[in-house]
């Protein structure tokens, strides 16, 4: 089977010329090896024949001689006749035989060498009919060996000439042949590279048939593709034209979201400062609850464009992973910690399973998956809760977080993670107004992507719905790592007395707001709209300030960044000592990449005072230890 398939490759790997020639030479060498093998036979065999024959007749005439003198057993006479005998071409040896086997005479030839030979036996008959003895002739075959030599070699050259009028003859059809189907395998070739292709109409008629065959279909190939390539051309351009409109809009779109909130941003901001300062101090309890509805509203407001913001640092690719180990129950508490008053707000239950897997994530953008997913399962949730929980899946762990909400159809659960795409909501679920703008799942997916994880989705309609997401998981033995989180200050009005505050924002608004909040907290307040009356400030103070809170973008293309810097250069203007903190609207992608390279802490509008005390001590900590170092 081997030896098969080893002749078959070999076969194989001839041109189709050399096939056609081994084609025609073998059947032509084995029919010549054949003719000469069958002929040779019958011309050796008569030859030997012939010679037996020579030796039958030597051996009757030895015989004839011999009758009178075996019968006297006359030794001599019968050892001349022997020697007659061999007298005659081509015998080697004579014997005369008694009647009981007696050998009565010898007789050899000397004067030739002796080779293969062939014995005859016949009778020696009397008159009486009765045998007296035997003659034995032995006779040299050589003349057949020598035939047979002269007939091999005349085989040989036979052969040999057969061949080579055989190859001549099937080289030249196979060249006839060959030619034409090779000339047509290499305009093939063209026409696959794409170029234009025809052969000449020759050789048999089958191979112009096949010739003129390739022609036509050349031609209309060419014309195809002449079409296709209009065609392509066509359609990149539109194409190119398509992706240009889309990148317009996709621009126009960030630009809009950016500028949008960014200008909605500041009231907000100011709104959040002055219904703060409002509730300070206030023992009315009506005019605290519309204190607090106020406070609901802003907190919508802060939801809807924390979710624009997320969503332009995404676009900006100012997120980047910083991946460390820490054990998810730790997440798990905080998840807790935030959601479980909103939940049980809405009447709804909370649970967050112990659990004691280590994971290694972005402690940050694994917090605002989850956050997200908790926020959106509680936001669609009527009755029941919200479950999250953690198993570990091979190398990696998957966390859970399961609803008993309105759950989703199955035609829009491949949408849910596309920007602003909502499912409209229907009867309860409606009336509660809890519709948010559609970003929230749309920022877990891409979250996911930075993560190098995926979200899976499973969801039915009145029953619920699960979010699964899969992180790599980490051995516990492992230390765990410090999560930055800003300190925690005590629920106390005067919590910044003593420092002094320089608030640098276009806005009077806000700086009216800022005013007021950090006045309450005790804290001695500098406030300036610009540049120039920051410079003058610095002028008149006797020592700096000992945090500097200032808004992005100022008035007349300015910005908080350089006005810091002017600060630093000023000859009385602030320090190490000095504590920096930006506070901004601003969502363009570009602005968002330029306060990420400056190193200092940024806030986005609107903040919470909660969140504004908590940074304002943070980095004057972080000051105070760098002055101490």
């Amino acid at each position: 089977m081997n030896w098969n398939f080893a002749v078959v490759r070999g076969l194989a790997r001839l041109t189709f010329a050399q096939q056609l020639i081994l084609l025609a030479m073998l059947p032509a060498m084995v029919a010549t090896l054949v003719a000469i093998t069958v002929l040779t036979r019958q011309h050796l065999d008569n030859l030997t024949e012939l010679m037996r024959a020579n030796a039958q007749t030597v051996a009757l005439q030895v015989a004839t001689v011999a009758q009178a003198p075996i019968a006297r057993m006359d030794r001599r006479a019968l050892q001349r006749t022997a020697q007659s005998g061999t007298y005659q071409p081509h015998v080697q040896q004579v014997q005369i035989w008694s009647e009981d086997g007696e050998i009565v005479a010898n007789s050899e030839t000397m004067d030739r060498a002796r080779g293969e030979g062939l014995q005859v036996v016949v009778p020696i008959v009397g008159d009486d009919g009765r045998a007296s003895g035997k003659v034995m002739v032995e006779i040299s075959l050589g003349a057949v060996q020598n035939a047979r030599r002269s007939v091999w070699l005349n085989v040989v050259l036979v052969l040999g000439a057969s061949l080579v009028g055989v190859g001549l003859a099937g080289w030249w059809a196979a060249r006839r042949i060959s030619e034409p189907i090779r000339a047509l395998g290499k305009a093939v070739d063209r026409l696959g590279a794409g170029e234009a292709a025809s052969v000449t109409i020759e050789g048999t008629s089958e191979v112009q048939h096949l010739q003129r065959g390739f022609n036509e279909a050349a031609r209309a190939l060419a014309e195809s593709h002449r079409l296709l390539q209009s065609r392509i051309t066509e359609a990149t351009a539109e194409l190119a034209r398509k992706n240009q409109q889309l990148e317009v809009a996709s621009q126009a779109k960030t630009r809009l979201l950016a500028a949008a909130s960014h200008d909605l941003r500041q009231p907000l901001h100011a709104l959040t400062l002055f219904s703060d300062g409002l509730a300070n101090g206030e023992t009315d309890p009506l005019r605290l609850q519309r204190i607090g509805h106020i406070r609901e509203c802003v907190d919508s407001l802060d939801r809807l464009f924390s979710e624009l913001l997320n969503l332009s640092q995404l676009d900006a690719g100012v997120l980047q992973p910083q991946w460390v180990d820490f054990p998810l129950d730790r997440l798990f508490d905080e998840i807790s910690r935030n959601f479980r008053p909103v939940a049980e707000q809405q009447g709804l239950r909370l649970v967050a399973r112990k659990t004691d897997l280590w994971v290694r994530c972005d402690y940050v953008m694994l917090s605002r998956i989850l956050n997200n997913l908790v926020s959106n399962s509680l936001r669609h949730t009527l009755e029941g809760g919200v479950l999250i929980g953690a198993r570990q899946r091979g190398r990696g762990v998957r966390i859970d977080v399961v609803d008993t909400g309105v759950g989703i159809a199955q035609q829009h659960q491949a949408r849910v993670f596309e920007e602003f795409y909502q499912v409209e909501p229907s009867g309860r679920h409606a009336a509660r107004g809890t519709r948010g703008m559609g970003l929230g799942l749309a920022t877990v997916q891409r979250l996911a992507e930075l993560l190098n994880t995926r979200v899976e989705l499973s969801s039915r309609v009145n029953k619920g719905t699960c979010v699964r997401v899969l992180v790599r998981s980490a051995p516990a033995a492992l230390p765990a790592p410090t999560v930055a989180a800003l300190p925690v200050p005590e629920n106390d009005e005067h919590c910044l007395t003593g420092l002094r505050i320089l608030v640098i924002d276009d806005e009077r608004t806000i700086l009216e707001g800022l005013t007021v909040v950090l006045s309450n907290w005790g804290a001695e307040v500098l406030a300036a709209q610009t540049r120039a009356e920051a410079l003058a400030m610095a002028e008149r103070w006797t020592t700096p300030p000992d945090v500097v809170v200032s808004d992005l973008l100022l008035q007349g293309g300015d910005n908080g960044l350089d006005v810091i810097a002017a600060l630093e250069r000023h000859p009385r203007g602030i320090g190490i000592g000095t504590a920096r903190l930006l506070v901004t609207g601003e969502t363009k992608p570009d602005r968002l990449r330029e306060v990420q390279s400056a190193g200092i802490t940024v806030l986005y509008k609107p903040v919470s005072p909660r969140v504004l005390r908590q940074a304002i001590l943070a980095q004057r900590a972080a000051a105070a230890q760098a002055v101490q170092a």
